[in-house]
């Protein structure tokens, strides 16, 4: 028996043992060439068979870059190919960032966890409960148990939630004609929360708030704060909110898929000119930017040669941080935007400072204790530190969780943890 096989057997064994095992060393090589070949013909026949326009894909250790690929066009029909450096809208994977930007405010001491955010945002002080519904259709507002949370807001548990997915949210908005937070308005952000702070997790307008904590907290625009503290450090040269013309000229279209299958190309892109930075889901980037920062995260806080957290601030943004509470699955309201959504069902699932945390081995072979999120046009990643990889596939498809989509994503993570170990 070879070397690589024994290897390959011994690995195999330990992933099955939900036993940690790292993917830099230097017996990696096989390995490696394994993950390029097998992930490149997934990939490619995913775009042969027309169900992605196309991907970007990546996936790392602390120390290197183990594989890379871009297949398929960066706009149907249009034949310009897509690349590692091609700009698409990362939608919520902007909100792991805006959480690493939190946190180094909380390192300074200049926010805090725990207190009433009020104190930086006097806004949210008066927030209220959406408590129902009188004979006439208008909202019943009360006043909420306990105050928001920074902690609340990172770990959406606050009571912010998203049309997209919540009912009573959904028909307030329409009963009031209140713009999306994806606008850029500001009047978006002025909705009521579903439930009293700290009582449940649903997924919702949060980070947007946590971004506006985070100008009050730092006195800085948000943009501008992530870039001095958390891109430009890392190099990550092709991340911001506002598109560029240079990253304009790498970026790739938000595509929908209609109810008879066809991918049709869309204009959708965030408002350039808004009222205010979209901590939730305003922020654009490449695959090669995305990796610095997942790699900083794989890393304990240091990336390109900076500190840029402390290891125990990583290590706190990577555990359990909303104790008792669950991350359930989200009922669409609104199939053209989003499928009904949740990652591996059955698996239990809590939330860090900024991502969701598996709880127990996931079926793709990724570690209890990982890092993920996703974003509305179908951007993936995730972030395992016990076998010290992360990866990452980007799209620009519509609904979210699209079948194809996530199936593809699901067999690109299965593809890399089957031909590393």
């Amino acid at each position: 028996m070879s070397i690589d096989r024994r290897h390959f057997i011994k690995k195999t064994a330990a992933l099955a043992a939900g036993t940690a095992v790292g993917f830099g060393g230097a017996s990696s090589a096989f390995a490696q060439s394994t993950l390029q070949q097998t992930e490149d013909v997934l990939l490619k026949a995913a775009i042969a068979a027309g169900d992605v326009p196309g991907v970007i894909a990546a996936v790392t250790s602390a120390d290197k870059t183990l594989y890379e690929g871009a297949f398929g066009e960066r706009v149907l029909g249009q034949g310009v190919p897509m690349t590692m450096d091609t700009v698409v809208w990362l939608a919520s994977m902007t909100k792991p960032i805006v959480g690493a930007a939190a946190m180094k405010l909380v390192e300074q001491g200049k926010l805090n966890l725990d207190e009433p955010a009020s104190k930086w945002l006097p806004q949210l002080g008066n927030v209220k409960v959406l408590a129902g519904w009188d004979a006439q259709g208008q909202a019943l507002l009360r006043a909420p148990k306990s105050p928001v949370t920074l902690r609340h807001l990172l770990t959406h548990t606050a009571g912010f939630t998203y049309d997209i997915w919540n009912a009573d949210m959904a028909k307030y908005m329409k009963a009031t004609n209140s713009p999306r937070a994806g606008s850029g308005k500001k009047a978006g952000l002025d909705i009521p929360l579903s439930f009293d702070p700290g009582t449940q997790w649903e997924y919702g307008i949060n980070i947007d708030w946590a971004g506006q904590v985070i100008e009050a907290g730092s006195g800085m625009k948000l943009g501008e704060y992530i870039q001095k503290n958390i891109t430009d450090p890392l190099g990550m040269s092709s991340t911001a909110f506002k598109i560029s013309p240079d990253m304009r000229a790498r970026m790739a279209k938000v595509h929908q898929r209609g109810a008879n299958g066809i991918l049709t190309v869309t204009q959708n892109e965030t408002n350039q000119n808004p009222e205010f930075e979209a901590g939730g889901g305003g922020l654009y980037s490449s695959a090669n930017d995305y990796v610095k920062f997942m790699r900083m995260i794989l890393n304990k806080g240091k990336g390109n040669n900076q500190q840029i957290l402390k290891p125990e601030t990583v290590a706190l943004m990577s555990q359990n941080a909303m104790g008792l509470l669950r991350v359930k699955m989200l009922p669409t309201q609104n199939k053209g935007v989003s499928l009904d959504a949740e990652f591996f069902p059955g698996v239990p699932k809590t939330w860090g400072l900024s991502f969701m945390i598996n709880e127990a081995l996931a079926p793709t072979g990724r570690s209890a204790g990982s890092l993920a999120w996703a974003g509305l046009a179908n951007t993936f990643f995730w972030i395992d530190p016990k076998k010290d990889v992360a990866g990452l596939l980007l799209m620009q498809v519509l609904p979210f969780v699209d079948t194809k989509a996530l199936n593809l994503f699901t067999n690109f993570e299965k593809t890399a943890y089957t031909s590393l170990v």
